[in-house]
């Protein structure tokens, strides 16, 4: 009789193991995604996708070390005087840098799993590192013109909703395709694509997926899935995965210290993610910071033509400036996959969601590279916590120059 006491219990402690590995199964991405398990993810993403690396070659760009003092500086926000010790604490910084001329002037990595050759998931600042190609590929002319149809170059897209915006329109988050970027709606068309990128479904279906909502070029709407197809327009154009054309193109010129890699769909065909897989370490995006805040030229190359700079910077359209995007985007215009902030110095960042930040003021000659892991993909209180800081410390750089 215990005999066979204990074998039901075996056997039911087996069926819950079993129900339990099921449940951590269907809910693996979610919980990767939670704290304190994403630090870890954001630091190992080369261990839960497939990868194409982006390779660095060359003379590494060597960044000066010349450490400022920061231990006096503060920032405000809602009434409090802060640290940058306290910002990292209360925004989960993971790895940290600023340049100012060029030089490194402050580095630190917070993080648990954070370390200067750590490549570190960027989300949705990988963005800006597709227009920044795409502005490469115009220039040398494998894309004609920024008012081509993106069917041109996909004609598999053709009868969807993205049969009809130009390539202008997804530069700027314009195409009027799909339904807002929501993630805590499962069905939402960013979780679509997410839940193709892990490996339930094609990336090609989830992106025919979505219905017109809008008239091309006439209203923002923060579309992952714009970016997705930028990315397709430009392997199409260049006869290349965006992950070799970043290699030759881009990393290869900026004098990067260690390889890049974007994380690629477990569904095949596999697909890089142009808007939110792309891996580097935090001196490495620095670089391209620097790339940026120097109209494209890093030393003797131009890296960027200085003209697609300039319109990364703003492009006076009213629906795109700073304050039009609706009341989730105050502190923000947009123009060309990158994030602007207005004002006399035209500054501007990359954003991806977690909290990763690429903040260029070409003014002030500074660049600063955030990597966090917040609690969630969006934090209304952490991101104007960071926008009030990341704004007092180049105040603070051009004051003590």
């Amino acid at each position: 009789m215990a005999s066979g006491i204990r074998w039901a219990a075996a056997a039911a402690g087996v069926a819950a193991a079993g129900t339990g590995l099921a449940w951590l199964w269907r809910h693996q991405d979610e919980l990767a995604m939670r704290r304190p398990v994403n630090e870890w993810t954001f630091t190992h993403m080369s261990l839960v996708l497939p990868t194409e690396t982006v390779a660095r070659s060359g003379p590494v760009h060597e960044l000066p070390d010349r450490p400022r003092p920061l231990a006096g500086f503060r920032y405000e926000f809602r009434g409090a005087r802060r640290t940058l010790a306290e910002l990292h604490e209360r925004t989960h910084t993971t790895g940290f840098a600023v340049l100012h001329r060029g030089a490194l002037v402050h580095e630190d990595y917070p993080g648990r799993f954070a370390a200067p050759e750590r490549r570190f998931q960027l989300f949705s600042l990988s963005k800006s590192v597709t227009s920044m190609l795409i502005g490469i590929a115009l220039d040398e002319g494998a894309i004609g013109s920024v008012t081509d149809k993106v069917v041109s170059y996909c004609p598999e897209l053709a009868g969807s909703a993205f049969d009809g915006p130009g390539i202008e329109d997804l530069l700027h988050m314009t195409s009027g395709a799909g339904g807002i970027e929501d993630y805590e709606d499962p069905d939402a068309p960013v979780n679509r694509l997410m839940g193709a990128v892990m490996g339930r479904g094609t990336v090609l279906r989830a992106v025919r997926s979505v219905e017109p909502a809008a008239t091309p070029g006439t209203w923002f709407n923060y579309s992952t899935l714009d970016t997705q197809v930028l990315g397709w327009v430009l392997e199409a154009a260049t006869g290349m995965p965006l992950a070799r054309y970043a290699t030759e193109r881009l990393w290869s010129r900026i004098g990067a210290e260690h390889d890049a890699f974007y994380g690629l769909s477990r569904s095949r065909p596999r697909t890089a993610v142009g808007g939110g897989t792309f891996n580097a370490t935090v001196r490495d995006l620095a670089r391209v910071g620097l790339v940026m805040a120097r109209g494209g030229r890093l030393g003797e190359v131009q890296v960027v033509p200085e003209a697609w700079v300039r319109r990364s910077r703003g492009m006076d359209l009213p629906h795109l400036e700073v304050g039009a995007l609706g009341h989730d985007f105050d502190h923000y215009g947009y123009a060309n996959q990158w994030w602007t902030l207005g004002g006399a110095h035209r500054a501007f960042t990359g954003l991806g969601i977690h909290g990763q930040y690429l903040w260029v003021d070409p003014e002030a000659d500074v660049v600063v590279v955030k990597t966090s892991a917040w609690p969630t993909a969006d934090d209304v209180e952490r991101e104007a916590e960071t926008f009030a800081a990341l704004s007092a410390l180049v105040a603070h750089l051009e004051d003590t120059d």
